[in-house]
């Protein structure tokens, strides 16, 4: 092959991406959520932090960077021809990671994180298979699973509440959760479909463009919104009440003022769903995931923290 073919062959045409766009493709901020549930897994665990830090280390990387990033990086490719035209400047349709880079760097983030896991232990291999397999079938066709209002929401407050408070615990422990952990897991992860619920009023109109089936654009915003309401709340009622049985009192206590707090806010963001969503995010959700770490706080201590 001489010189002026091999410049012109496909490839050489398309630059590796610069760092601070594949950055800006794992979007940094939506590692927290999960991060969060992940120190919640720590704390439940009941296990002394010092003596677990590099699978402390490995777990946070596995929820944040690698879990996570992996989720938003097959997000951005799969959408790639509705962001050319709802948001152009994201870094695949602008142009800025060319060619197939955005599914390589998927692709890659996939086995990196599954490497990592693997020597992490086995209970976090299956947590991290678990939640990719969600992470591509909520973007990739054939399953799509972000079009439905029900298996879209329920996929992803698995994965960033359940999951990563699953991996956590199982970072610490090096073992299956005891069943006080997987039932106080489950019940937030079963709640937080509320909040990612309330997270799809900010797209109504273009989902029902699209044809995705949330459930603001399917039902409309007020029901929609009553319904995040007291699917947010219900779990927390059983956390209370599990906590009080076990014998932790103040912390079922604290666990139901936060609940209070959240239910006093929550006629505010009935009135009017579509503009006070950010607003009851930035307060009453708040209030929620304080009480999974007050949560945790408890398991922790009646598993010997």
């Amino acid at each position: 092959m001489d010189m002026a073919r091999a410049t012109t062959h496909p490839l050489a045409s398309i630059p590796v991406p610069r760092l601070r766009d594949v950055a800006e493709l794992l979007k940094p901020i939506t590692w927290f959520p999960p991060i969060w549930a992940f120190l919640c897994g720590v704390v439940s665990s009941g296990i002394p932090v010092a003596s677990r830090w590099p699978f402390l280390i490995a777990g946070v990387l596995l929820v944040g960077p690698l879990v996570c990033g992996t989720s938003q990086a097959v997000n951005d490719w799969f959408d790639r021809h509705v962001d050319a035209i709802n948001e152009p400047g994201r870094p695949i349709p602008s142009g800025r990671i060319g060619g197939h880079w955005g599914l390589w760097i998927a692709m890659f983030g996939t086995v990196l994180a599954l490497g990592v896991a693997t020597v992490t232990g086995v209970w976090v291999l299956v947590a991290t298979a678990v939640g990719l397999v969600f992470a591509w079938a909520y973007s990739a066709p054939p399953f799509r699973l972000k079009i439905s209002g029900i298996w879209g929401p329920g996929a992803v407050a698995l994965t960033y509440e359940g999951l990563t408070w699953f991996t956590g615990a199982s970072v610490m422990a090096g073992a299956l959760p005891p069943g006080r952990v997987l039932a106080i897991l489950a019940l937030y992860s079963a709640g937080a479909f509320g909040i990612m619920t309330l997270n799809d009023f900010k797209a109504v109109a273009g989902d029902r463009a699209m044809g995705i089936r949330s459930l603001p654009a399917t039902l409309g915003v007020g029901p929609a919104a009553r319904i995040a309401c007291v699917v947010m709340a219900v779990p927390q009622v059983v956390v209370v009440g599990l906590l009080a049985t076990w014998g932790h009192a103040l912390v079922a206590g604290l666990v139901a003022a936060l609940l209070l707090g959240q239910l006093a806010l929550m006629p505010r963001l009935l009135r009017d769903p579509l503009r006070q969503t950010p607003w009851y995010n930035a307060t009453g959700t708040s209030l929620y995931v304080l009480g999974m770490l007050a949560s945790a706080f408890g398991l922790g201590r009646v598993l010997g923290l």
